[in-house]
């Protein structure tokens, strides 16, 4: 056994309060213990979780105007859920949901890419995603009508 293992078996060994700290501290940490529920944060990944699962049954069109802004305002939603869920479960000390929050930040994160990078350039515009945020005009057709001589 390395020198490494018997300090990790020290550290281990050691309680989670120190000894030499007050006595005030001590219970501090002993009443936090008691009184920390993890139901709160798994109520908070639960609601962050509906709605990153929500988004993939948007009712609306999405390719242009507002109705593009409505849906990456609802995908900003998901990406700042997926944070709070993580803030909580971080402070919860819950492994596993953090993760799961981290990945409902870069579900959130994705979302938005796919929508926002073909309409920048950086990516393939395609029908459901064309390059530019706004509409074109009404009967346009992408033909210039406003060409003089003909």
């Amino acid at each position: 056994m390395s020198d490494w293992d018997k300090e990790l078996k020290k550290i281990d060994r050691q309680p989670a309060a120190p000894k030499d700290a007050p006595a005030a501290a001590r219970a501090e940490v002993l009443t936090e213990r008691a009184t920390t529920r993890t139901w709160g944060a798994f109520l908070r990944l639960a609601l962050a979780t509906a709605l990153g699962v929500g988004i993939l049954f948007w009712p609306y069109p999405k390719q242009c105007g507002v109705e593009l802004v409505g849906y990456l305002a609802a995908v900003s939603v998901v990406t700042l859920a997926g944070l709070w869920s993580s803030l909580w479960t971080w402070r919860h000390r819950t492994a596993r949901a953090h993760v799961l929050s981290l990945l409902l930040v870069v579900w959130g994160l994705l979302l938005g890419a796919m929508e926002v990078l073909p309409r920048i350039g950086y990516a393939k515009p395609d029908a459901t995603r064309p390059p530019g945020f706004s509409c074109p005009a009404p009967g346009a057709g992408g033909i210039n009508i406003l060409r003089s001589g003909t």
